[in-house]
């Protein structure tokens, strides 16, 4: 998922509620299974079918976030506060320079093309990777064993699942560390073509952030590197939902009140025109922000791009939410963003796979970095 909220294109045909925005105190309609969306910091909310978050949302390319589920009025009062009153709970100060180029060049070395190849067919072989379809659930099954399979070089890593209220898991990959503070990077696995039932093969939108990843981790796992601070990949389930998968991944993170110094996803790393990594401002640290910018400069040799992608656009707005530092990674900047997503023609015949792995080698880099921070 990655765009602009476009509020006067809305034509959703669910009723409006009027309601206080910073709490989520509505009376859910009894006569059917209704989802609660919110479109941006301001709008109360809009009852509708999971069918209409696709076709009357996703397939328009307006942002959103699923709100019914979540009960914390500290969180749903973050997502009905204007960016530029947030600030993260957890506070970090992240480091002015980079000290690891060496060790974190010579784990770049082993990245390679042939793992992403192979895998990202796989995933956009799936018709599609809906998250309430079996497909969907499918998806998981694989990519759960796949990443056992590349992490059981190293038995230090643990490979779980995290279970939803739908049936695709979220997938989370942990290097343990000698401190329990978490670095995290995440990538959305479901996929959609703009409603429910059509081909939607997700390859750049997102199976290219998911190997993006895996091959980062692949390269990490045999190396045992062995981090300061403790490592997860994060894959969710649910993302095309509203940040379903993330949203509950976090909500549960924060209520146990662990420590994260950094989440960075990773939504679409596979069709870039302008051959360069772009990070986006919005609903991000700005710390870490300038931190990333850092590592992209290093790791990739090349300039970053920037921009904003509007409220709900990603995962890291999950993070945000319950007050964890995050940062959005994307391959290109919006005006020039990949124009298949969402559809049957974001096909495997459409990505670069220079992108993805340029993506990877800031995955490696960043991670190598911030595991000591």
């Amino acid at each position: 998922m990655h765009y602009v909220s476009i509020l006067s294109a809305l034509t959703a045909s669910a009723t409006l509620i009027a309601a206080v925005p910073a709490t989520n105190k509505f009376v859910k309609p009894f006569y059917t299974d209704l989802r609660l969306i919110k479109t941006s910091e301001a709008d109360p909310g809009t009852w509708v079918t999971e069918e209409e978050k696709l076709t009357n949302y996703v397939a328009k390319k307006i942002g959103f976030i699923d709100i019914t589920d979540i009960t914390n009025d500290t969180t749903l009062a973050r997502l009905s506060t204007a960016q530029d009153e947030l600030v993260s709970v957890a506070a970090v100060t992240y480091p002015t320079t980079l000290t690891r180029q060496t060790e974190a060049n010579a784990l770049i070395a082993n990245l390679s093309q042939t793992g992403p190849k192979s895998w990202l067919l796989t995933l956009t072989n799936f018709y599609n990777r809906y998250y309430r379809s079996t497909y969907g659930t499918q998806a998981g099954t694989w990519l759960l064993s796949e990443l056992q399979s590349i992490a059981s070089v190293n038995s230090a890593i643990t490979v779980t699942t995290f279970a939803h209220s739908f049936s695709q898991p979220s997938i989370i990959v942990k290097i343990p560390g000698t401190s329990s503070n978490l670095v995290i990077v995440g990538a959305h696995y479901d996929s959609t073509g703009g409603s429910s039932t059509a081909r939607g093969p997700g390859a750049d939108d997102n199976g290219s952030g998911v190997v993006t990843q895996m091959d980062a981790l692949r390269v990490l796992a045999n190396a045992k590197f062995a981090p300061k601070n403790t490592i997860e990949f994060h894959f969710y389930g649910g993302e095309e939902g509203g940040l379903l998968g993330s949203a509950d991944v976090f909500r549960s993170y924060a209520s146990a009140g662990k420590t994260v110094l950094a989440v960075v996803v990773q939504d679409m790393t596979g069709y870039s025109p302008s051959g360069k990594v772009s990070v986006y401002t919005d609903y991000s640290d700005s710390g870490l922000v300038a931190y990333v910018r850092k590592n992209v400069v290093q790791y990739t040799g090349l300039a970053y791009t920037t921009d904003a992608c509007g409220y709900g656009c990603s995962d890291h707005a999950s993070a945000y939410s319950n007050g964890f530092p995050a940062s959005y990674v994307c391959d290109e900047v919006m005006a020039t963003s990949d124009p298949y997503i969402h559809s049957s023609q974001d096909a495997y015949s459409t990505i670069s796979f220079d992108a993805i792995l340029r993506h990877s080698k800031f995955t490696v880099g960043f991670l190598v970095e911030a595991s000591y921070i």
